[in-house]
């Protein structure tokens, strides 16, 4: 009877401060080997091995290494403790182990080389690959929706007299193949050759007609069509043409449907800076020490006041009802023109003074107590022009 085996569980491996490294057993290499692996953990082993080939090896074989997945390099706990005694406990390490790490190391390095080759040989594959492009996809799929159009075409050709040109179903067949706008015109395309050569054979020359054109290549090609259809009877020739007419109409359905559900390109609103580039007005005026305001406040102002210091003008434009203040070229727009006026001043000095203390209530009748004539804006700005004030 065979003698039962104990099998020798691995212990928990107690959670210490510190490194653990600094708990193993110096004595012999395999009391320092029997601790390395049962108490220390696997990614331990593994920061010692990376932290020693760094220091030992060359850049070329480390680089090579890390391509490596973890367990390659950290997966054996005997070359994590002869990396940990190569620099703290070298007389551990037995005769028998030296020179086997380097071997192991050089291994590895091999190992990622190869790695790093079969990724350069993928990318480079990936690359030779061949990737159609979008009307090249286009065309296929336009082929692949009509064999079953080219199958009912070639029901004219077996029997013209049981041939229906309005029989094939083209929604439902469009429908299946998801026929886009750019399908239809590809499916369309395939088929104008034939619909022009249907169009001319209606109307093809007589032998004799065809003697006395002048143009001989345009003789020859007219003889060559003659010919080739003068199996075709005027019915006949009619049926193909109402059925090559149908299979264009079809897919003229599908482009007009596409051209009305789209949706027309929203215009992108100019920037303020771009509305007011030409805009013309006085920056400052330091006799009066006035400074006008950012034109960008003009656009979709309620209320904007100017004073021209030429004309000695103080003015005050009013948006219309429903609408605000906007620039084109030199010009304020959707003002409202009975509201908006401007008074000339006898003192500006004063009342440019009493202007700039003035609040929003003050300003109401601002213009009312100044008593010369009122006199309706234009609109234009001029470089004469400050603006004093907007109001939004």
């Amino acid at each position: 009877m065979a003698k039962s085996v104990k099998v020798r569980k691995k212990t928990a491996r107690a959670k210490r401060r510190g490194s653990p490294w600094e708990l193993m057993p110096t004595k012999t290499w395999q009391g320092a080997h029997y601790f390395v692996h049962y108490e220390i953990e696997s990614k331990d082993w593994l920061n010692v091995c990376k932290t020693y080939i760094k220091k030992k090896y060359d850049k070329k074989i480390v680089s090579a290494i890390n391509k490596l997945p973890d367990w390659k390099v950290g997966g054996k706990s005997h070359y994590a403790l002869a990396a940990y005694c190569e620099e703290h406990h070298p007389h551990l390490i037995p005769d028998h182990y030296v020179g086997v790490f380097d071997k192991w190391v050089l291994g590895l390095a091999e190992e990622g080389a190869k790695v790093v080759e079969e990724k350069k040989a993928e990318e480079k594959a990936k690359k030779n690959v061949y990737v159609p492009s979008i009307q090249e996809r286009i065309r296929d799929q336009a082929i692949e929706a009509c064999d079953a159009i080219e199958e009912w075409l070639d029901g004219f050709i077996k029997d013209k007299k049981t041939f229906d040109p309005k029989e094939f179903d083209f929604t439902s067949h469009f429908a299946k193949y998801k026929i886009s706008q750019a399908h239809a015109r590809k499916i369309k395309s395939f088929y104008e050759g034939e619909l022009e050569e249907a169009i001319l054979i209606q109307k093809l020359p007589t032998p004799g007609e065809i003697n006395r054109c002048k143009d001989e290549r345009e003789a020859d090609q007219l003889a060559q069509l003659r010919e080739a259809y003068s199996h075709l009877t005027k019915k006949d020739a009619q049926t193909w043409l109402t059925a090559l007419e149908t299979l264009h109409g079809a897919c003229n359905v599908v482009i007009d449907a596409a051209k009305a559900s789209r949706k027309p390109r929203a215009k992108k609103a100019p920037s303020k800076e771009k509305l007011i580039a030409k805009l013309k007005y006085l920056e400052r005026d330091d006799k009066l020490q006035l400074v006008s305001v950012n034109p960008l406040d003009v656009i979709d102002a309620k209320e904007v006041w100017v004073y021209n210091t030429k004309t000695r003008k103080l003015g005050k434009y009013v948006a219309a009802d429903h609408a605000t203040l906007q620039v084109k070229g030199t010009t304020l727009q959707f003002y409202d023109e009975k509201a908006s006026i401007q008074k000339t001043l006898r003192k500006p000095d004063e009342t440019l003074k009493e202007f700039k203390k003035a609040g929003k209530v003050a300003l109401r009748k601002f213009l009312e107590n100044i008593k010369t004539t009122d006199i309706k804006l234009n609109g234009r700005f001029n470089t004469d022009t400050i603006i004093l004030k907007c109001v939004h």
